[in-house]
Order: C-alpha cells, then sequence, then structure tokens
C-alpha cells in the first residue's frame, strides 16, 4: 500500500509542477516533472521490491538474506528520517504511521535472528547422537 501511495503522491506533486511551470533555481519544469515522477516510480518499486521480499521470508520461514537485510535497513533509516520531517510538515499523525511502519521494518529484521541451519532429516538423526548420549551405565561417554 505504501508503495502505491508514493507512486501516487508523487504523481501528485508532478502534476503540480507542471500545470504551474515550477521551476528551482532555472532548471527546466519539464526535467523537474520527469524526475519527480522517475523519482515515484522508483521509490513505488523499492518498496513493492521490500513487500515481495518480505513475503518470501515469510512464506520460506527462514531469516532474511544479505540483500533482502541491506534492503530492509535503508528503508527504515529512510523512514526514520522521513518520520522526523513529517512531524513539523505533515502533523504527528503522519510521524505515527512512519513510526508504525519503522517499527515492522526493525521487527522483521531481528524476529529470525541468526540463521538456522537446514532441519535434519531422518538419516541425519543418528549422527546427532554423538558423544553426549549416556551409555549403558549411565556415564556421558568422553568426547
Amino acid at each position: 500500500m505504501e508503495a502505491v501511495g508514493i507512486v501516487v503522491l508523487n504523481g501528485v506533486m508532478a502534476t503540480f509542477v507542471d500545470a504551474q511551470q515550477m521551476s528551482l533555481d532555472g532548471l527546466d519544469p519539464d526535467v523537474m516533472v520527469t524526475a519527480t515522477w522517475g523519482l515515484g516510480i522508483g521509490t513505488g518499486l523499492l518498496l513493492a521490491l521490500a513487500g515481495v521480499l518480505l513475503l518470501v521470508v515469510a512464506v520460506r520461514d527462514r531469516a532474511p538474506g544479505r540483500f533482502t537485510r541491506i534492503l530492509l535497513i535503508t528503508l527504515a533509516v529512510v523512514h526514520g528520517v522521513l518520520g522526523a520531517l513529517t512531524v513539523g510538515l505533515v502533523g504527528w499523525s503522519a510521524f505515527g504511521f512512519m513510526m508504525v511502519v519503522l517499527g515492522l521494518l526493525v521487527a522483521s529484521l531481528i524476529v529470525y535472528g541468526e540463521e538456522r541451519p537446514p532441519a535434519a532429516g531422518p538419516d541425519d538423526r543418528a549422527d546427532q547422537a554423538g558423544p553426549d548420549v549416556p551409555d549403558v551405565g549411565g556415564a556421558a561417554t568422553p568426547a
């Protein structure tokens, strides 16, 4: 939902820039419109990719890989900075939304902790018995 919202928000901003022929320090308004659309679509795709990767992590029930962790950390930092900016510009409700999303991103990073090894198959159970299994007399065998 956030990815769609970002694209729509940037689309509205691009429409206003185009309708009013706004310029920043002499930049061509058409370049600003294109850049606004590009930033909105790029950010939306990045957020959608993060959502898909989190869905894959949830379905596989394993910790996220290196690329997914880097993406989630980057998005968490961006949400923290944008959350700080939204307090003054938009208000506390927008700040609360940004902090909820930040909390969910951080939770997705720490819920799994370290990556778990794959579950042992039926042939591996005998190998797990190892030297810590007590013998008939009840004493553990030395390693």
